[in-house]
């Protein structure tokens, strides 16, 4: 089975100039927890979650209005290829401990694909657990 299958088409992203409140109200609305930060061509420059909002400005004592996406996103995502094999996306989201990709095609975001996309397919249930499970454990074990 291929990414292409399995992921979700619509994709809500922010361009790195907008606010870190933005993107905050934007990943609450759409219920979300990584939005793609793309540059004005479209192109992928990074991502930014609920996380980098707390640790990378809240936690420095910044106001979420004045620091733009730019200064709190986690630069060079890693990503997938809609016609990449599942099983290749699943074992690199594992190994890299990250539950969401976007999917990206000529340099354009198409797609994010999610753990619980590939959990939904029977076929990737058990490893899709797994996964998830090894990912909260390392999650567990660098905050105590």
């Amino acid at each position: 089975m291929r990414i292409s299958q399995l992921m979700s088409k619509q994709v809500v992203s922010i361009t790195p100039e907008e606010s870190a409140a933005l993107a905050a109200r934007l990943l609450a609305r759409h219920d979300l927890g990584l939005l793609p930060v793309c540059a004005q061509d479209g192109a992928l420059v990074g991502v930014v979650t609920d996380r980098d909002i707390v640790v990378r400005c809240l936690a420095a004592g910044a106001e979420p209005s004045r620091v733009p996406v730019a200064d709190i996103m986690s630069p060079a995502p890693h990503t997938a290829q809609p016609e990449e094999p599942a099983e290749d996306a699943l074992r690199r989201m594992a190994r890299l401990q990250v539950r969401r990709l976007p999917v990206v095609e000529q340099g354009q975001v198409v797609g994010m694909v999610s753990l619980g996309d590939l959990a939904r397919s029977r076929r990737y249930e058990m490893e899709s657990a797994k996964a998830l499970g090894e990912i909260s454990a390392n999650v567990r074990r660098h905050r105590r």
